[in-house]
């Protein structure tokens, strides 16, 4: 009889003993000390407690940026006016600060930019990390860490059970609509299996990617993006031209207006704004191509981020030529990029191979879209 309340006195001391450890286990995230001395914007910062989240019961190498990428672009509004590039270029940064300083310094720095507007939106990141997309649910499994994220972030039970019930909500809409699009895709998949076509009317384009093998179409207001885990990168934006641009292009000349739209607005605002070390290295004007078209070559150190199978499912950076070509047609102004990823310690060729190599993938893609 006196052994067996002992027994359980031990086995209640063991069990707190296993609580404490798991508790402690993410005092390097949340409890330290350190912060980076690089900045980060409101937007990076939310970005970066979804990549805490995800590394505290993993590990900083197994985050998959593109995972994070389509998860923050369906929950958080902040991100609704970001390509798929930008939003990559932003959690890419993030990842390297946790890289060079740690997660712990990364969840401070990101913890000190946020406002107290900003706080649930965070934490709406990190709970949409642990989701259980099958049963839409946080796992048991999971249920510390969401604990130690919300009091690190000071937010009370109530306000974070608010937050959960939103962010399932989301999972919940999306499921939804997925469904549905799969119901119409199934429709149309007879008529045009292989064949995309713009919201606006204005072109239909060949699927350059096998989206049976994993291959990705992504679509924003003015710009479809068609990627794959082997390195594939096209996109076409596309603008109507209102009668003011067409007065500019009459005024200065179509050379004239194409080279300035690619190397005064286009390039800074969609590459060098999120890739600081973005350079353009070439760029000519064909008179004879597409009734006149300006070719723009930008070199894009460590860019490129995708999941390849032969890495074991792991993120891969590198570095990465991007090749713009800007065009009229039809009322129309388009921008078609295509971009030249560089694995496995892979060397470029000469600049000059090198943007006649992406010049020609480019126009080749172009002959497949149908103007309309």
């Amino acid at each position: 009889m006196l052994n067996y309340p002992l027994t359980l006195d031990l086995y209640d001391h063991s069990q707190a003993c296993k609580k404490e450890a798991v508790m402690g286990k993410y005092d390097k995230f949340f409890n330290s000390k350190k912060k980076s001395e690089e900045s980060l914007s409101p937007e990076e910062a939310i970005a970066a407690i979804a990549v805490v989240t995800a590394a505290a019961d993993s590990s900083l190498e197994e985050v998959d940026p593109e995972f994070l990428a389509d998860i923050l672009w369906g929950l958080v509004d902040i991100y609704e006016e970001y390509s798929d590039d930008e939003l990559l270029e932003k959690l890419d940064k993030v990842i390297a600060i946790a890289e060079e300083n740690g997660v712990g310094a990364l969840f401070n720095t990101a913890r000190d930019v946020l406002t107290d507007e900003l706080v649930l939106d965070a934490y709406a990141a990190g709970v949409s990390v642990l989701i259980d997309e099958d049963e839409l649910r946080i796992p048991k499994g999971k249920t510390t860490l969401l604990k130690k994220l919300q009091e690190a972030m000071g937010i009370d039970d109530e306000e974070a059970q608010e937050v959960m019930d939103e962010v399932i909500a989301t999972f919940e809409e999306v499921d939804e609509d997925f469904a549905e699009d799969e119901d119409e895709t199934e429709l149309e998949e007879d008529s045009n299996p292989n064949v995309y076509e713009s919201p606006s009317g204005n072109f239909i384009v060949l699927i350059p990617v096998e989206i049976s093998e994993g291959g990705r179409i992504q679509t924003q207001e003015g710009s479809v993006n068609f990627s794959d885990d082997s390195g594939t990168l096209l996109r076409i934006d596309y603008y109507p031209i209102s009668s003011k641009q067409t007065e500019e292009i009459d005024s200065v000349g179509q050379e004239e207006y194409l080279r300035s739209l690619l190397l005064n607005k286009y390039v800074p605002q969609t590459i060098v704004a999120n890739l600081p070390d973005a350079q353009v290295k070439h760029t000519e004007y064909h008179e004879d191509i597409l009734q006149g078209a300006y070719f723009v070559l930008v070199d894009m150190p460590e860019v490129s981020t995708i999941t390849k199978t032969g890495n074991n499912g792991t993120a891969t950076k590198s570095n990465a030529y991007r090749g713009l070509l800007a065009f009229i047609y039809d009322n129309f102004l388009y921008v078609v990029s295509s971009q030249r990823s560089f694995f496995d310690g892979e060397k470029p060729g000469s600049l000059e191979e090198e943007a006649e190599g992406i010049k020609q993938n480019l126009l080749n893609f172009v002959d497949t879209i149908e103007f309309t």
